[in-house]
């Protein structure tokens, strides 16, 4: 082969790949529900400060339908934004609020956040085996300090995500996840995280997984729901999807938040929501389904298994 005509080869090459990097990079965009079984497993409903949007302008917000995440949610800071709190223990067995601020590259409070899901901030509270498991919706004071009134916590470490967009400054458009951890004090006894199943059962319905996920690419993920052995096609709108799905990864807690590609068209969703999945790191994932049926706000869980 000449010299020409391996370079024309390899320039194919070259392009070729980048078509195939930039499909899976649209396909991860393009991917974007209290009760619970499981001890500690709650979802609060308030709504954070200033974030009542008309229903046009909740139904217009997708942010969150496209937008990845900075970071895998590990620490406290990312780009100059710093997670901070007094709050390095909460009392177990009871509610208590805690307690942050969220601070900018010029070390002042952030207080002006974009509207992601209908929501300014997303607040989770997850328990280091993964079987506590709260996503809140805080509420927000003039000088910037977030407040999550939490529902009882289980003794033992957990770690606390807070899930924004700045609305200006060097970070507007980013959408950040940072963390803390805290100690609930007690005696603090580690469950084994259930084993990898195909589907499970929350409040009278089946939930099911469908779906091969590998570590770093995106791949479809149907979630299907049913009660009875009969599909439900009931589902209504919650965060302006049908679904809220938020996976941590066993060991680490790493987060990952999945949104439905499934249009939104009134109080008749279901049986089958499709997700984009794209899980960066192999091993046993904890998957947090939740979902809206009849103004009831229903959470599941399921350990998935990425190869």
């Amino acid at each position: 082969m000449s010299t020409s005509s391996r370079s024309t080869t390899r320039r194919s090459l070259t392009a070729a790949g980048a078509a195939v990097a930039l499909a899976l990079t649209l396909a991860a965009c393009g991917s974007s529900g209290d009760s619970s079984s499981m001890p500690g497993m709650d979802h609060g409903a308030k709504s954070s400060a200033s974030s009542s949007p008309s229903a046009s302008q909740a139904m217009g917000d997708m942010r969150g339908m496209d937008h990845m995440a900075v970071g895998n949610g590990l620490s406290d800071t990312k780009d100059g934004y710093r997670l901070t709190s007094k709050d390095a223990t909460l009392p177990s067995g009871k509610q208590a609020a805690y307690q942050f601020t969220v601070a900018g590259p010029d070390g002042k409070p952030v207080t002006d956040f974009a509207l992601d899901q209908t929501k300014r901030m997303h607040f989770y509270a997850i328990r280091s085996d993964l079987t506590g498991f709260q996503h809140l919706h805080p509420t927000m004071a003039a000088d910037g300090i977030w407040s999550a009134d939490l529902a009882s916590l289980t003794p033992g470490s957990w770690r606390m995500f807070a899930s924004f967009t700045p609305a200006g400054g060097p970070g507007k458009g980013k959408d950040f996840v940072l963390s803390r951890t805290l100690i609930a004090p007690g005696n603090a006894t580690k469950t084994p995280l259930p084993a990898p199943a195909g589907s499970t059962q929350v409040d009278g319905y089946t939930i099911t997984v469908k779906g091969e996920s590998m570590v770093g690419m995106a791949h479809p993920l149907t979630v299907s729901v049913a009660k009875d052995g009969k599909p439900v096609t009931d589902l209504q709108p919650y965060l302006n999807t049908y679904a809220h799905l938020t996976a941590f990864h066993e060991g680490d807690a790493t987060f990952a938040h999945l949104h439905p590609t499934t249009e939104v068209t009134g109080d008749h969703g279901g049986p089958d929501l499709n997700f984009h999945a794209e899980l960066p790191t192999s091993g046993n994932w904890r998957l947090f389904l939740q979902f809206q049926t009849g103004g009831t706000l229903h959470t599941a869980a399921l350990t998935l298994r990425v190869g």
